[in-house]
């Protein structure tokens, strides 16, 4: 399904869009999300409420990547409203914006890992700030306190658009642009398929 409220015949429907999407290597793609993601950090993580349908975004840290930077680990308390989401529904966006407009989303599925082995490998002592310490000697915002746990959310497909110009430059595109009509041409848009992802995904994947 598709809603189009505009014939522009053989004329891009989407100029911007045209003007700026690049095609590069699949390596680069993903070296450059992995980049901006890390240089940012911080990004609004999207879930379904489980009891209502509706949407909710919350504010979180990416704490460490894995396969090949596909997929994005974020610590969690279990006793939070998020982990009641992603039980109910899986499905997940992670959005990334910085002051420049450049951005990233990522929409992928994700898992909640409570294993100690897999908390200690990525506990940071700040943790214990954010889930608190209860006093009763076991829930103490600890490697071993049972409520910290690691969401997993293995990315299906993403687009992001980072900056090709300087700012001054992208000014300059700009005002052109609102002079002449043109799309400015002030970003790297890129797409990641499912498909490149998986590539991408495996040690052995060839570029």
């Amino acid at each position: 399904m598709s809603f189009s409220n505009a014939d522009t015949g053989s004329k891009p429907e989407d100029p911007y869009k045209e003007k700026n999407r690049e095609e590069t290597s699949v390596k680069e793609k993903i070296e450059d999300l992995a980049t901006f993601v890390d240089k940012h950090k911080f990004c609004m993580m999207t879930t379904r409420i489980a009891d209502s349908g509706l949407l909710a975004s919350r504010c979180m840290g990416v704490a460490a990547k894995e396969d090949n930077n596909t997929t994005f680990l974020f610590h969690s308390n279990t006793e939070s409203g998020k982990t009641d989401d992603l039980d109910s529904d899986n499905d997940v966006n992670l959005a990334f914006l910085d002051p420049s407009g450049q951005w990233a989303s990522i929409s992928g599925r994700s898992s909640i890992d409570t294993d100690r082995e897999t908390v200690r490998k990525y506990y940071r002592p700040d943790l214990k700030a954010w889930i608190g310490d209860l006093g009763d000697g076991k829930h103490d915002g600890g490697p071993e306190d049972p409520r910290i746990c690691v969401i997993r959310v293995k990315a299906v497909t993403a687009q992001y658009a980072i900056n090709n110009r300087t700012q001054v430059g992208q000014m300059v595109e700009v005002a052109k642009g609102i002079v002449t009509g043109d799309s400015p041409s002030v970003n790297k848009l890129r797409y990641l398929s499912e498909e490149e992802i998986e590539q991408c995904a495996y040690p052995l994947a060839v570029f």
